[in-house]
């Protein structure tokens, strides 16, 4: 018994020491990229400047997400700025194809959230769409609420999760 009791004790300290802690800056990298499968995230890259046409080219220079009103999909004017960089970004590497991802906040049944965060991702396609970027070049989806930029329940949280995230596909 006393046996057992050891190893339970030694598997236990292996598995804490295993766990990692992560900071939640509210940049969007909390626990991961903030970015859904894709890559991305708010973070620069570690050691150096960014690769020219990369997704930390386009985190660390430009921006990589815009931010939407509670229970909207309009395109606010601060989000106009970050997208008029990003097409001119994209205008730059014409090259470079991306994935728009939308994404909601906490509230909300998961069907609606995966339709508002639909819009909002089509919205910012659109938008740079209109700006002169092909649209064979823009690809949407939307993670509803399913991917939290940022954990918590209330409002500075669900502000940082209402995005619209565009991810370099390549």
């Amino acid at each position: 018994m006393l046996k057992r009791l050891i190893c339970l004790c030694a598997v236990l300290v292996l598995v804490a020491a295993c766990d990692s802690t992560s900071t939640n800056d509210g940049s969007g990298a909390a626990g991961g990229n903030g970015a859904g499968a894709m890559g991305g995230g708010m973070g620069g890259p570690v050691g150096g400047t960014a690769h020219p046409g990369t997704q930390e080219d386009l985190v660390v220079n430009v921006g990589d997400r815009v931010f939407f009103e509670f229970n909207q999909s309009d395109v606010t004017g601060e989000a106009r700025a970050t997208l008029d960089r990003q097409a001119a970004w994209l205008k730059k590497y014409p090259s470079v194809s991306v994935t728009i991802e939308g994404h909601c906040d906490e509230r909300g049944t998961r069907e609606y959230n995966l339709a508002l965060g639909d819009r909002r991702a089509v919205s910012v396609k659109n938008y740079l769409i209109a700006n002169g970027i092909s649209e064979a070049r823009v690809k949407t989806i939307s993670y509803g609420k399913e991917r939290p930029a940022v954990l918590g329940h209330n409002e500075a949280a669900w502000a940082q999760n209402r995005r619209g995230v565009t991810v370099v596909t390549q």
